[in-house]
Formats: structure tokens, C-alpha cells, sequence
């Protein structure tokens, strides 16, 4: 690693030791490699997690087109993606609980469009917002189980078929129910989940509402939604492809999943 002032989105090295054999497509000693692995990264955390674009990465970082290109590569290989779904086993061992969930929650949030997306933006009416739906499933812990993104104006019920196939691909048909909000309402919902082996159990507002109310089982996945928002390149959807938004939030929850991880480690020792 370069002696140079270290940024606050720098990796750890404990955080390093976990993640790197995820990142290493090619072997640190490969001709074509020219600068350290563990710099690209950094650099890619930089842009992620303080939201700058590609070309203003600092000139003590690799330069930004080595970073955005290595990226490339590992949205394509789905390291992110393997580095959540590892990484959630762990974290529910370490919390006591089975190594594959049973409930998932479901929701969607809409992100305002940006002139790099603005082709694939539709407008979301119920928050006269125009840009992209990232739509979501977490387990009751808030880990990232399934994402995938479609345009602000399609609906979140119309999801529910994906979303389901998804959550039972990445823990082996373990899912029983996933919770929701009335957005998901409908008969074609509740089949198309049950066509998966998951009873959609909606979480209603209680009759007689006064203010805030903190809905059961649903505020799990509103708090992931507020981890996410610490990432300011996830405010709004900067992104040309929504598979390149899709692995930023991917990119995301493995930073703060890897940080919980090695804070777990450090209080066990």
C-alpha cells in the first residue's frame, strides 16, 4: 500500500483479510495489474460512500478509469453479491440464530433520476418523484437478501414473483413468509408467492393513527434503507445500467455487513 494520508472509507485490514480472496479475480503478481488491489478498492469506496463521480477520485488513489473498470469486473463476477450472502450467514450464527432465515421483509423505495439515468427513469405518482425503484428483501435482521431495480413507475405488487424466486434461490427454499405493506395487496400477489412456498403476510397501519407509527417486522427494512442512505452515490441513481445500481447496494450492505462482522470478531476476543 502507497504511504499516503489515509481516508476515512479506507478498508481495514482486518476488514481487507476477509474480503480480498473475494476480489482477487487474478493474482496480485499478474503483469497487467499496476496498482494494488487493495487501492482500487479503496477507491471504489471513496466514490461509493462519499458519492463523487468517477473522475474525482483523488490523485493519490489509482486513477479513476483503473478503478471504474476493475468495478466492472467484479459486478460481472458478482463478488458483492457472494460477499452478502456469506457474510449474512455469519453475522446470524454470531447473533444465534439459523444459518438461513425463514421471514424476509419486502419493500421498495424510489430514487431520483439523474442525467446518467434518466433513460430508464419513470415517475413514481405516489411520490411524484421521477427516477428508479430499487425493490428490496432483507431478512428480520436487515441483511440484504434480493434487489433488483425497474423503473419508478412500475408497481410493487407486479414484483413480488422475482423478488420470491430470489430470496428462495439465495437461501435454499427457506423462506415460510415475507412481510409487506399494503402496496402488495391483491390476490396476484399472494399467488404468485405462494407459488414459491411463501405466505405474503401484509403489515397493516393500525385503524386509529395518531403521528409516527412503528409498524411490526416493517421498520426492519426501513432501517436498511437508512443504512444504504449513508452512502451518498446511493442518494439518487446515478447509474448509466441498473445492474450497476443494483451492485452499488450490493457493494454497500458488504461494507457495513464486513464492518459488523469484524466488530463482532473484536468483542468475542
Amino acid at each position: 500500500m502507497s504511504e499516503r494520508k489515509a481516508y476515512p472509507t479506507d478498508v481495514s485490514d482486518e476488514e481487507w483479510a476477509f474480503v480480498a480472496p473475494y476480489l482477487t479475480l487474478m493474482t496480485e503478481e499478474a503483469p497487467q495489474r499496476d496498482h494494488p488491489l487493495r487501492e482500487v478498492f479503496n477507491g471504489l469506496r471513496y466514490v461509493v460512500r462519499g458519492g463523487s463521480s468517477w473522475r474525482m477520485i483523488p490523485n493519490d488513489l489509482p486513477p479513476w478509469h483503473t478503478v471504474y473498470q476493475q468495478t466492472q469486473r467484479w459486478l460481472k463476477a458478482g463478488v458483492f453479491e457472494a460477499l452478502v450472502h456469506d457474510l449474512r450467514a455469519l453475522l446470524r450464527l454470531a447473533e444465534g440464530r439459523r444459518e438461513q432465515p425463514s421471514a424476509a421483509i419486502f419493500d421498495s423505495r424510489t430514487l431520483q433520476s439523474s442525467p446518467e439515468s434518466g433513460e430508464q427513469a419513470g415517475y413514481d405518482g405516489a411520490k411524484c418523484r421521477k427516477g428508479s425503484k430499487t425493490h428490496i428483501a432483507v431478512d428480520t435482521l436487515g441483511h440484504l437478501l434480493a434487489l433488483h431495480v425497474t423503473a419508478a413507475d412500475e408497481q410493487d405488487r407486479a414484483q413480488v414473483e422475482q423478488l420470491a424466486q430470489a430470496v428462495q434461490e439465495v437461501t435454499g427454499q427457506t423462506i415460510e413468509v415475507a412481510f409487506v405493506d399494503h402496496g402488495y395487496t391483491g390476490d396476484s400477489p399472494v399467488q404468485q408467492a405462494a407459488d414459491q412456498g411463501i405466505q405474503l403476510e401484509v403489515v397493516k397501519l393500525p385503524d386509529v393513527k395518531r403521528g409516527f407509527v412503528l409498524l411490526p417486522r416493517r421498520w426492519v427494512v426501513e432501517r436498511s434503507f437508512g443504512w444504504m442512505a449513508r452512502f451518498r452515490r446511493l442518494a439518487r441513481d446515478y447509474e448509466r445500467l441498473p445492474e450497476t445500481l443494483k451492485g452499488m447496494h450490493f457493494l454497500a450492505s458488504a461494507i457495513l455487513m464486513a464492518q459488523r462482522f469484524v466488530q463482532s470478531i473484536a468483542f468475542c476476543l
